[in-house]
């Protein structure tokens, strides 16, 4: 076990006792799904040390009937804490926080907004207020829709709008650590950042990688999508993390990215070819064939959607970029 840069017996115990708790994954069952791979609910949240200060941090969340994990990372300097991806709610958020202060008393000072879907955001109310607030002008433009929302519920969460936007790319120096937030190009959101440590060879994607998740793309780009991902394949990275789904070693999730990028191309290919064919969207839904996706966690819910959006983009119904 590496050592953290600070409060190191807290963390011991506590990443002692998810080790006894949760299965091993040196050889894991390739599947989003806590149950299939062995664990059960008390094993979340998931922390794993990826390189010094620089953690993973797993809980689970449901999607009608099914459970599978949103994934945060956050990176502990001496200079403060940076946290890229909040959790679905202000009790998961806090959850987070509360993790965070038994591996570190240094306070939380930056939070990277990479996915702007309240999965991601929803409790950012939770993180200090005077932490900085990192996103792309497309997701910034978003959350401040949401914020102005005249029907929003009186008892919703705050909506956290950030203040500093990255269009192409931010390099921090937090604590003697160089931290980049890049813009790879349009994704799951439009508006998707990564956050590289190019010393540790870490890229976290949030979720424009989704792991043996069924493609998402309610508010995609699909074709830009895929280019978003060979961008990040091309890059100097050994651990490539995920937004959802399991973090495993760097070599399952290398390979799971490029799975990942298949099931994209294969979605797009599928809709394509209904599309071609001249066939309706509710009917090309019914339709679709997805081979070994079909037993993906979220085929269900996601599948209509990701046809649909395919359909928009050859349609032409798309925002440019």
């Amino acid at each position: 076990m590496k050592t953290a840069p600070a409060r190191a017996a807290p963390l011991a115990a506590l990443l002692t006792a998810l080790a006894c708790a949760a299965p091993a994954d040196t050889d894991p069952v390739r599947t989003a799904d806590p149950y299939a791979r062995g664990y059960t609910d008390d094993d979340f949240p998931r922390i794993q040390e990826l390189a010094p200060g620089v953690y993973s941090y797993e809980q689970l969340r449901s999607a009608g009937e099914e459970r599978f994990t949103t994934v945060s990372m956050f990176v502990v300097t001496d200079a403060g804490v940076l946290v890229a991806d909040g959790q679905g709610s202000p009790e998961e958020t806090r959850r987070l926080i509360d993790t965070i202060a038994e591996i570190t008393d240094q306070p939380i000072t930056h939070i990277v907004i990479c996915s702007d879907h309240g999965d991601h955001t929803a409790g950012n109310s939770e993180f200090p207020a005077e932490a900085r607030f990192y996103a792309h002008p497309t997701s910034q433009a978003v959350l401040q829709a949401a914020a102005d929302n005249p029907i929003r519920p009186a008892t919703a969460p705050p909506v956290i709008v950030p203040t500093e936007l990255v269009e192409t790319s931010a390099t921090l120096h937090l604590g003697g650590r160089e931290i980049r937030i890049l813009f790879l190009g349009r994704a799951h959101t439009g508006g998707d950042l990564v956050v590289h440590l190019a010393e540790e060879k870490i890229l976290f994607m949030s979720e424009a990688y989704l792991n043996r998740v069924f493609p998402a793309m309610r508010s995609a780009y699909p074709s830009e999508w895929v280019a978003m991902i060979e961008a990040a394949q091309a890059m100097d990275v050994d651990t490539y993390v995920p937004g959802h789904g399991f973090v495993d070693s760097p070599e399952v999730l290398a390979e799971e990215l490029e799975a990942y990028r298949r099931a994209m191309v294969q979605v797009i290919e599928e809709a394509t070819r209904l599309h071609a064919a001249g066939i309706a969207l509710e009917d090309a839904v019914e339709q679709a064939e997805f081979g070994e996706l079909e037993t993906w966690s979220l085929r269900s819910s996601q599948g209509a959607r990701a046809i649909g959006r395919v359909y928009m983009e050859l349609n032409g119904e798309l925002p440019p970029g």
